[in-house]
């Protein structure tokens, strides 16, 4: 009669065996994947914001510009911040909203000692402003550089990158990726997300040249759910991933959702290359799954900003609740698609005066070095009433314009 404990331990063993290779075999596909393109990641570091100092040369730098009266057509302010570096070492600025034209030096109509424009000077949807080698701000583009699609239509331009005209071509342009979106009542009163698309800038002229669709999302009946990308990017090996969300619609919470797309590098241009992660694989045509956002204490403002510092991803966003209209906080992970942890803990950078609140942080890569992020955040007038803001921004200038801080990352 066979021993019943040696029978178990026989037939025991060949399960173990198989378990043993298939876990064997997956360390190896693993390993042989690369750390951004896999769930987690390998092994990363926490990053958190260890120091930083407000950058006011580069601050400064915006209100000079900005404050000079003897410009009758240039920019004096704006929201929606972005950057990227030319090949002749110019920094082209993106804004969103802009307003243009001549600004009075102070005082101003209530006799505050502030620059201020005149309350019909009319709002542009977008604007760019180049910057000189050496960091002086010096002439504004026609404007707007990007025009509307339709009427009730407007484009807000987000992230940028330098990318060679056709893949393998050693002629460059500038890729700056578009945010569509139509006008609509309340709560959408920034406009309900109708598209993300690709416009194409020549170099040295900046002459923009054409706009591609990439991810149209009309058709999307519930606007809470209609993803736009391009908020922020990120160059990793041969791909460039590019972050996107939905909009909060709770005042007190940050219930927008993160997503992320990847196209190979010096492709954005091209719809067909993007691909879209699903929540389990990157897929061409694909429903993109939230990577980040919980609809509660952990999520994104409708505009934030990625980084990689060594392996790690780190996400800046501004905080949860009424913090998020003063205090900038993050996320860090291994990979792109997550797991994302965090927040860590928030700083608050300088506001002018009591009643404004800052939204939008954004990376600067084209900025700082040394181990050191520039980092900006739009600043603008706190109030539910939109005639009542607008006026308070027009008799002090220096309210809606970006402001800068310098940071180190570190480990916790």
């Amino acid at each position: 009669m066979p021993d019943d404990a040696g029978a178990r331990r026989r037939t025991g063993a060949g399960p173990v065996i198989v378990l043993a290779l298939v876990l064997a075999l997956a360390a190896v596909l693993l390993t042989a994947l690369p750390d951004e393109d896999r769930e987690g990641g390998r092994t990363c570091t926490a990053r958190t914001v260890r120091d930083w100092d407000p950058d006011e040369p580069l601050t400064g730098e915006f209100a000079r510009y900005g404050d000079d009266a003897t410009r009758t057509d240039d920019w004096t302010g704006g929201d929606g911040t972005h950057s990227v570096r030319l090949p002749d070492g110019r920094v082209l600025w993106l804004f969103s909203d802009t307003y243009l034209g001549q600004v009075h030096a102070p005082p101003n109509p209530v006799g505050e000692s502030v620059a201020w424009r005149d309350v019909a000077t009319p709002l542009l949807r977008n604007s760019a402003v180049v910057m000189s080698p050496s960091g002086r701000l010096e002439s504004t583009l026609p404007a707007p550089v990007f025009p509307d699609p339709a009427p009730r239509q407007w484009r807000w331009p987000v992230a940028a990158r330098v990318e060679p005209r056709s893949p393998g071509s050693a002629e460059k342009v500038v890729r700056v990726l578009l945010w569509t979106r139509t006008a609509g009542q309340a709560p959408w009163i920034y406009g309900v997300p109708t598209a993300t698309e690709v416009a194409t800038l020549s170099l040295p002229a900046l002459r923009l040249e054409g706009i591609t669709t990439v991810l149209d999302q009309a058709s999307v009946a519930d606007p809470a759910r209609r993803v736009l990308f391009g908020t922020t990017a990120v160059d990793a090996g041969d791909w460039t991933y590019v972050f996107g969300g939905t909009d909060a619609q709770a005042a007190s919470r940050p219930t927008s959702h993160a997503y992320v797309a990847r196209v190979p590098r010096g492709r954005l241009g091209e719809p067909g290359a993007w691909e879209y992660w699903d929540g389990s694989r990157w897929a061409v045509r694909a429903r993109p799954a939230a990577v980040l956002g919980d609809g509660e204490d952990k999520g994104v403002g409708s505009a934030f900003s990625v980084v990689r510092d060594g392996r790690t991803y780190v996400l800046f966003t501004m905080a949860a609740g009424t913090e998020g209209l003063t205090t900038v906080t993050a996320y860090w992970a291994c990979s792109p698609t997550g797991p994302w942890h965090g927040p860590t803990k928030g700083f608050g950078p300088p506001l002018p005066r009591d009643g404004v609140a800052a939204y939008n942080p954004q990376a600067h890569e084209a900025l700082g070095g040394d181990g050191r992020l520039v980092l900006s955040y739009d600043v603008n007038w706190l109030d539910a009433n939109a005639a009542a803001a607008q006026l308070n921004i027009t008799r002090d200038v220096s309210l809606y314009r970006p402001r800068f801080v310098s940071l180190r990352l570190a480990a916790p």
